[in-house]
């Protein structure tokens, strides 16, 4: 097996593995009960706190863990509205936001909140000028990620947080497909991320809060995470997302020139009749959303059950749906069947990408030689 879908989750590092193993079996306390064993737990939670608060590079506020960052940005987003006063009952979004950020909006509409979705150009970026027309006084909240889960395109984080600001919204980033990879930008109020896309542990994720921006609490109970998120924490969980945040800092450099050769050795291997779906400049090279003229992209990822990759987002697969995103960037419905993503990062070999690309155009002739 090839493993090309590093979008959807990313392998578990070993040294993640080695730090979480005590807090699976020895060291099994409950962080938030008052004996010395809770204390230990407390106190190893802490550490991955910083850990991870590091990571995010940003100065100025602090993290609360939640269950994942679909839950995180259901929190920013509902949270953020719960509080807003003074007329503010408007949120602006993006048309190629994940579904946690376009579905959880649906839900606030349909509570008396004003959605706008931004649209995209064909490469997927936003205009900055119209959003600048778009905000006014009313707005609460403009939600925009980082890095497309789909076609790996960025957006222009920092200018989109100063233009909310300059209306006294705040602005809410999905960091998910960033955060480890590439630096997130000054700017944001709030900040979702995920341990399980790199390398950590799944069934964990984070909100980074600027002090002062804080969402009403999305779940009540004890208040365990600063009074804000209620629930037990795992400090398994909690210990191997620092030591996956701490890996990614350390290995930044790394990971980063490791994926600009395997982009290239992508493209090489493919060939000109690959058509990259978003910007070629504006993204994060590890994600690599591709079209073929006539291409059955699912009868060719059940072709090739030996490589596994996506036909677009893996929250969305097998839904028979096309993208939503590919929609978004001007993709007609047989472009957008005829595309599929391949994610590359850390753990991925030169080799075994020139081999795996090497069998896609493979398929792909076979297809088109069968309908000739």
């Amino acid at each position: 097996m090839i493993y090309l879908d590093y979008q959807a989750t990313t392998p578990v590092a070993p040294e993640v593995g080695r730090a979480m193993q005590p807090w699976i079996e020895d060291k099994f306390a409950n962080p938030h009960s008052p004996s010395r064993w809770g204390y230990e737990a407390a106190a190893a939670i802490e550490v991955a706190r910083k850990q991870v608060e590091d990571a995010v590079g940003l100065s100025g506020g602090g993290v609360a863990f939640t269950g994942s960052a679909t839950e995180a940005l259901n929190w920013a987003l509902k949270g953020t509205i719960e509080n807003s006063r003074g007329g503010r009952d408007r949120v602006i979004t993006v048309a190629t936001e994940h579904a946690a950020v376009l579905d959880t909006c649906e839900w606030l509409n349909g509570r008396g909140a004003e959605v706008t979705v931004l649209p995209v150009n064909r490469d997927g970026r936003i205009d900055l000028d119209q959003l600048a027309e778009l905000l006014d006084d009313r707005v609460a909240l403009v939600a925009v990620m980082l890095v497309n889960n789909e076609i790996g395109v960025t957006q222009p984080i920092s200018a989109i947080a100063r233009l909310a600001h300059h209306h006294g919204a705040l602005m809410l980033c999905d960091a998910v497909q960033g955060f480890g990879r590439i630096d997130i930008c000054e700017g944001p109020d709030l900040v979702a991320i995920s341990a399980h896309k790199i390398h950590g542990p799944k069934g964990i994720g984070a909100l980074w809060m600027r002090t002062g921006s804080e969402p009403a609490p999305l779940l009540h109970g004890g208040g365990q995470e600063r009074g804000l998120r209620s629930g037990t924490l795992s400090p398994a969980l909690c210990t191997g997302f620092g030591a996956a945040a701490k890996l990614a800092q350390l290995r930044r450099t790394t990971d980063h020139d490791h994926v600009e050769t395997l982009w290239r050795t992508a493209l090489d291997a493919l060939g000109p009749d690959w058509i990259v779906n978003g910007s070629v400049h504006d993204r994060y090279h590890g994600n690599l959303n591709i079209r073929r003229k006539g291409l059955d992209a699912a009868r060719i990822l059940a072709d090739l059950r030996h490589l596994a990759f996506s036909l677009g987002s893996a929250c969305a697969s097998g839904s028979g749906r096309p993208s939503h995103v590919l929609k978004a960037i001007g993709l007609g419905q047989s472009e957008a069947r005829a595309s599929i993503r391949l994610g590359f990062g850390r753990y991925t070999g030169e080799a075994e990408l020139a081999e795996a690309c090497k069998r896609l155009t493979q398929a792909a002739l076979a297809q088109e030689e069968l309908h000739a």
